[in-house]
């Protein structure tokens, strides 16, 4: 929630107004229930104060998404040439990382936003921006300074991401990762390091992980639903246990990683055989794919409802299966991602997860996708599995 104070410039008040759109990625019907009021209140002063709720968009990755701000100012016919607006992304430690400046008709996008950001336009001042093919890096709290001659004033807006948090460990065993080790591990499996608030509604939604992990942040924490002894003693409350912010070079601990929308299929690859993991690699590229990302399994697994109760590679060497419905000799009666640990690359034989890229370019207006992302797998019912043959 922003509250802005006017600016007073001379004969001239200019009050930036952040408030919650409709997100254009989302479905009609639950369009919706995304609609936030605006609350203009005024103060003993005459003073206008915007308040927002709840101060966040959502959408997925590869969508479309508005960051709302709109300016007023007095009198109505001051130039619009000689407002600038400005976009910017604040980073860990109060950084700001440019992302998109306006002054009159010249505009100018920043870096990774270059190609993506654009004003929206929507009459008299409006300064929001619409993101275009969102990416898991642009999840983040943005800022939206609009400034007329000397004054300016600002709002703030937060852009999240519907997905799933996993945890992650590599190869080489448990608490092996320093702070950037983490966030490259993320990134080799399709995925970014989670923020606290993302690991927080996964613990919602039922996380429960007995081992600590690397957040976004440089804090290290792990989620508890079932509390036990072996995981921070039995008497004390579920929760997200925190260690608080840790040593990025020296301390190891696992990641929490946070993925989101694939623009592509994981699939079982079905053989008459098992294989080793060089054999894997081998059948995932004869059939016009690769060996899926442990990142890309989970996104199948919570937004695409894939369930196979078949143990398979994965790209880190891993041996994976996911559940939506669990049944006998499935692995437990919980749904999640299992995970059978690291076998011998060349003597053990399992199937494999595949993952093939789509190839046309897609439509990120998720009207008319088939699927909705976001829902939980435990709250709709399973999907039939692709399976392809070689």
């Amino acid at each position: 929630m922003h509250s802005s104070q006017p600016l007073f410039l001379g004969t001239v008040t200019c009050v930036v107004l952040t408030f919650v759109l409709s997100v254009t990625s989302l479905p009609a019907d639950a369009e919706k229930g995304r609609r936030k009021v605006v609350h203009v209140l005024e103060d003993d002063t005459g003073a206008v104060i915007v308040q927002t709720a709840p101060g966040k968009v959502i959408t997925h990755r590869g969508g479309s998404i508005t960051l709302p701000c709109r300016y007023h100012h007095e009198p109505e016919s001051s130039d619009p040439n000689r407002i600038r607006i400005k976009w910017t992304k604040v980073t860990d430690a109060l950084v700001f990382e440019d992302v998109f400046v306006a002054l009159g008709l010249q505009q100018r996008v920043f870096r990774s936003y270059r190609g993506r950001v654009s004003l929206e336009q929507n009459g008299p001042g409006d300064a929001s921006v619409i993101i275009h093919n969102v990416t898991l890096e642009d999840y983040g709290r943005y800022e939206c300074e609009v400034t007329n001659d000397m004054e300016d004033d600002t709002g703030f807006v937060n852009l999240d991401l519907e997905g799933v948090v996993f945890p992650y460990y590599p190869r080489v065993g448990r608490y092996k990762l320093n702070y950037h080790q983490a966030e490259d591990v993320c990134k080799e499996q399709d995925a970014i390091l989670a923020s606290h608030a993302q690991l927080h509604k996964a613990w919602l939604e039922g996380l429960d992980w007995c081992n600590a992990g690397w957040l976004e942040d440089g804090s290290v924490q792990y989620p508890i639903s079932h509390p036990r002894d072996q995981c921070g003693r039995k008497d004390t409350p579920a929760g997200v246990r925190n260690y608080g912010y840790r040593h990025k070079e020296d301390e190891r601990y696992d990641a929490f990683c946070f993925t989101s929308n694939l623009n592509g299929e994981v699939y079982f690859l079905k053989r008459f055989k098992k294989v080793n993991y060089a054999e894997a690699v081998k059948a995932c590229l004869r059939d016009s794919s690769v060996v899926a990302k442990v990142g890309q399994l989970y996104a199948a697994w919570k937004i695409q409802l894939l369930d196979r109760c078949e143990a398979g590679w994965l790209e880190d060497a891993s041996i994976r299966y996911p559940i939506v419905n669990p049944r006998t000799r499935c692995g437990g009666p919980q749904p999640g991602v299992r995970h059978l640990g690291f076998p011998d690359l060349k003597f053990r034989l399992y199937g494999v997860y595949c993952f093939r890229k789509n190839q046309e370019n897609v439509n990120v207006d998720v009207v008319k996708m088939t699927q909705r992302p976001g829902k939980s797998s435990k709250d709709i019912p399973m999907n039939t599995t692709t399976t392809r043959n070689i």
